[in-house]
């Protein structure tokens, strides 16, 4: 049986922009960036994947870990779970950033999300993990 999601990918052209927005706006812990391609993050017990699809969806010659083309267009999502407590303190980490808030969702359980995006479009929410308890 599944228990749990280790990886999420998001695609970003501009790692630049990318790499900065995750490590600035979100503080999240970077485990690495390889060149133009990628930039892995520590994310709680899994891992957030950044990628440039550019570089994905072409071979690497004798590459030493065959993964599989792949790449995306266009904006994907993610929901970073915080404490209840930690939701506003992020909210406001995020708009001194000047990042907007795209919208403010509280659920018919009382739990309230965020939605914001990255700089490559991405959708990104920030919610306690019971949102999904309920």
């Amino acid at each position: 049986m599944i228990e749990a999601v280790l990886e999420t990918a998001l695609y970003a052209e501009d790692l630049d922009k990318a790499e900065a927005f995750y490590d600035n706006v979100l503080g999240l812990q970077k485990i690495r960036r390889g060149g133009n391609r990628h930039i892995f993050y520590r994310c709680g017990a899994g891992v957030l994947l950044i990628f440039n699809p550019n570089e994905t969806e072409t071979p690497i010659d004798n590459d030493p870990f065959p993964v599989p083309l792949h790449g995306a267009r266009g904006p994907g999502h993610v929901c970073f779970t915080v404490t209840a407590d930690d939701l506003e303190a992020m909210a406001q980490r995020i708009e001194a950033a000047g990042v907007a808030i795209e919208s403010e969702v509280t659920w018919r359980s009382g739990v309230r999300s965020l939605y914001f995006r990255d700089p490559a479009g991405n959708s990104l929410e920030i919610a306690p993990r019971s949102l999904w308890n309920s």
